[in-house]
């Protein structure tokens, strides 16, 4: 039963994921989504590199991180967002300080679903 909840919250998570991103460029007009498929695609895109590609990056930009107080990481999950444009067909984005932005709002509108969600689900377990 435990995997059967584990796998829906997976699901949950990659559909609120979707639409976080298409609300993000929605709000961005420097960001095109082709449709809500695609969304997930991103969604689960950008999880697979935040979870694989993220922590090496991190790891080997750890001296201009920590000179610049942690605003480096800015960079690299906009690099990643790049990365996810290039690789998912019916994703774009118009340039680095869009995918910046898309970072950012993208970051708050999932922590702002999470935070909605969060309290239900966290009291089950």
């Amino acid at each position: 039963m435990s995997k059967a909840k584990d796998t829906w919250g997976i699901i949950v998570q990659l559909i609120l994921g979707g639409i976080a991103v298409l609300i993000t460029s929605y709000l961005l007009p420097g960001v095109s989504v082709e449709d809500f498929f695609t969304g997930v695609v991103i969604a689960a895109l950008i999880a697979l590199l935040n979870i694989t590609i993220k922590p090496f990056l991190i790891l080997l930009t750890i001296p201009i991180t920590v000179v610049t107080l942690g605003l480096f990481l800015i960079v690299i999950n906009a690099l990643l967002i790049l990365l996810a444009a290039y690789i998912v067909p019916g994703f774009s984005v118009d340039g680095f300080w869009w995918a910046v932005l898309f970072g950012l709002i993208l970051g708050l509108i999932n922590y702002l679903l999470g935070v909605s969600l969060g309290g239900s689900t966290h009291s089950e377990r």
